[in-house]
Order: structure tokens, then sequence, then C-alpha cells
């Protein structure tokens, strides 16, 4: 416990699944944590679950008026920031003949737009040796039917890591990617629960990974445990992409 004592940290997307057990896990850490989510009930009630060490900032990744105003809330706490875990995103499933243009912005916005202006916005706050986590996926490695536009706009999640921990890494700056593979974020989805059901029969492991597993390897890259790592992509998939 205390690995991130009296740390400072954003977790985007903040409010249920893999996010909100990562914003759970870096307060029972020490942190103080900003968690976002475009459905505002829903942010709120996230931060009153977490107690005084969080707090709720509902807002679109993708609107750069509510990373703004993300911003504004967390220079306000005055204590700079020394992590960034840009989570948000999320996709639809569909056949490349049946891709719309809109679609495909809209995943691309969220999983691609929204961690770089994520990054850019808040990267004034950012204290010496802050760490910063970009939310890709094992997807992003592989060839899923039906995940074309997804998979892409994780690969190019990848990609910033890189371009980042390049940039930054003068100032003391780590980034890396997590990837993570089948992972129960939806209990109460039959269709996704069958969707990874089937997908983890095929992993080394033979099972789905859980939230809190992600959020474990999320707090690994944000402490001081990871200090010298940087541009490199961790994943969490149970061995699926790996043998």
């Amino acid at each position: 416990m205390g690995r991130l004592k009296g740390k400072v940290a954003v977790v985007t997307g903040g409010s249920s699944g893999i996010g909100l057990a990562t914003a759970r896990r870096f307060t029972a850490e020490g942190a103080h944590v900003f968690l976002t989510g475009r459905r505002a009930a829903t942010v709120v009630s996230a931060a009153a679950g977490l107690g005084s060490a969080a707090t709720g900032v509902p807002g679109d990744v993708t609107d750069i008026e509510d990373l703004r105003r993300l911003q504004a809330a967390v220079d306000a706490h005055g204590q700079g920031l020394d992590v960034v875990f840009a989570n948000a995103g999320g996709g639809s499933v569909a056949p490349i003949g049946e891709v719309t243009r809109d679609v495909f912005d809209d995943v691309v916005a969220s999983n691609l737009h929204g961690v770089f202006f994520t990054v850019q916005t808040l990267l004034p706050l950012l204290n010496p040796r802050a760490s910063i986590i970009l939310m890709s996926s094992a997807g992003g490695t592989a060839g899923v039917p039906g995940f074309s536009a997804y998979s892409a706009a994780k690969a190019g999640v990848r990609s910033l890591a890189r371009t980042f921990a390049a940039e930054l890494g003068g100032r003391g700056i780590r980034v890396n990617a997590i990837s993570p593979g089948h992972i129960n974020t939806a209990p109460d989805n039959a269709d996704v629960v069958s969707f990874q059901t089937q997908g983890a029969a095929g992993t080394p492991l033979g099972r789905v990974g859980q939230p809190e597993e992600v959020a474990a390897a999320t707090l690994f890259l944000a402490s001081d445990d990871s200090s010298y790592i940087t541009g490199s992509e961790l994943f969490v998939d149970g061995g699926r992409n790996q043998v």
C-alpha cells in the first residue's frame, strides 16, 4: 500500500470497468484521483463511492472544452499531476463493408483523438517524473474480424506511446501503453460475455481477465516500480498475443 502516496492522477473513462477498477486501486495506494466519463450521474456516483480521495469531472474526451474543464479542475487542486491514465474509448463491431464513415470517425475520435488531446491538454500540469499510460488493446496487433476501425485506432495509440516517450523523456516523464485482451468489463451484457468467453478460450490461461488485473498492471506503470520503463507496451491478455 502507499505506492502512489501524495500523488495526483487522472483516469479518463473512470466511472466503470477497467477505469473504475484502476481509480479504486490508485486511491487505495494513496493517490487523489480525478475521474471522467460521459455520463455525469455515473461519474458522480463513482467518485462518491471512492470517497474524499476522488473527484468526478463529467466530460467527453472528444470534446476539447470538456478536456479544458478537466485541466482547470486538476489545476485548482494545486499539486500538479503525476499520473495520466488515458483509458476512455470504445468501439462498434462490424464487417468492413458495413462500417460507415460516421462509425469509423467516432471510433477513431474516442480511441485515438481523445487519447492524444487528453495528453496534450494535461501536459502543462505534469510534474517531473510523471507517468502517462495510454489504453491500447491486444486487438491493435491482431487481426480480429469486425474490429477494423477499433484495431487501427488502438495501433495508433501504441505509436503515440513511442513518440510521446521520445518527446517527453527529457522531462523525466514516462509514457507506456497497456493492451488488455478479453476482460470481463460488462458482466450484465450477454452478448459481450459470450464474445469475451469465446475469445478467452483461445488464450493460454483459458479464461477471461478481470478489470482488477488490468488495474494492477496499470498501477505498476504508474508507480516508481517502473521508473526505467518508457515507450513500452504491456500486454494483459492471458498470453493470447504472445504464444
